[in-house]
């Protein structure tokens, strides 16, 4: 059981993960197109009718030509939703709208969409599509934990800050933050229900989200109970026969039991 779960954590992180995300992001890619053709995209934490965002949905589209950098952003900010991709941190604005913006993304599961924007020079631009146009950035710099930060942000500008992993691919070392001012008028203010003391941890840089260890144990007790059942069987049904039955329900399993364990790691990997 161990073997599989191991050979299916490094399959789910080196080759479904990326599936996964390509599928989420033209899916995430479809909704934004058409919520912003009838001018629904969100603006602010709630919809149109004024309910909360679920994590998740589309808010923005990020495009960095430079490092062939194409993403929806979507609202949240944990493991599971960094998933998709690139994720607002929900007690900050959205990019362009007066004040400071955050964008989380991972560096190397999950297409790694953040994976090379230590590489976009001081000066560089970008935009950022949301429901109140075409947003363009330009870079003031990467910086690290101990780094001297940008001046704070004055009335009427707009800043925005992509955070990922910083070291080696799944053995991060730390966050790195590539700092963006906004070129021209910042955008009014979206309302935010959200603060930074009602924000879960999960929702931070490297953060960790445990609500979902019950689902690793339902996928654990699947995957043993396949097992047993093709321990048992085999014997009496003969070894090819056994394999044909069982090697994709145990596949499936590993897979599960993967996808619950990465859920588990840090939201920026």
């Amino acid at each position: 059981m161990v073997a599989v779960v191991l050979l299916a954590f490094v399959l789910d992180v080196g080759v479904v993960s990326h599936l996964q995300h390509a599928v989420a992001q033209q899916q995430l890619y479809n909704t934004l197109r058409a919520q912003l053709a009838e001018g629904v995209l969100p603006v602010s934490e709630g919809n149109v009718d004024d309910i909360l965002l679920a994590d998740g949905v589309p808010v923005a589209y990020l495009e960095i030509p430079e490092i062939g950098l194409r993403e929806v952003i979507v609202e949240g900010s944990d493991s599971g939703t960094l998933m998709s991709g690139p994720g607002h941190r929900r007690d900050t604005v959205l990019p362009g709208q007066e004040g400071f913006s955050v964008i989380l993304g991972r560096a190397a599961a999950f297409g790694g969409p953040f994976s090379r924007i230590q590489e976009l020079p001081p000066g560089s631009e970008f935009t950022v599509v949301t429901g109140q146009g075409e947003q363009t950035f330009r870079t003031i710099g990467v910086r690290y934990a101990g780094d001297p930060t940008p001046p704070a942000v004055q009335p009427g500008e707009s800043r925005l800050v992509l955070q990922t992993a910083r070291g080696v691919s799944f053995l991060p070392s730390g966050v790195m933050y590539l700092d963006a001012e906004l070129v021209g008028d910042a955008q009014a203010r979206g309302a935010r229900q959200t603060t930074v003391a009602s924000l879960p941890d999960a929702d931070l840089a490297l953060g960790v989200d445990t609500s979902t260890v019950w689902a690793l144990v339902f996928a654990l007790q699947f995957l043993i109970a396949v097992e047993l059942a093709a321990v048992l069987t085999r014997p009496r049904i003969g070894p090819r026969k056994a394999w044909i039955v069982f090697a994709p329900l145990i596949t499936l399993g590993g897979l599960w039991v993967a996808t619950q364990l990465v859920l588990l790691l840090p939201n920026l990997l």
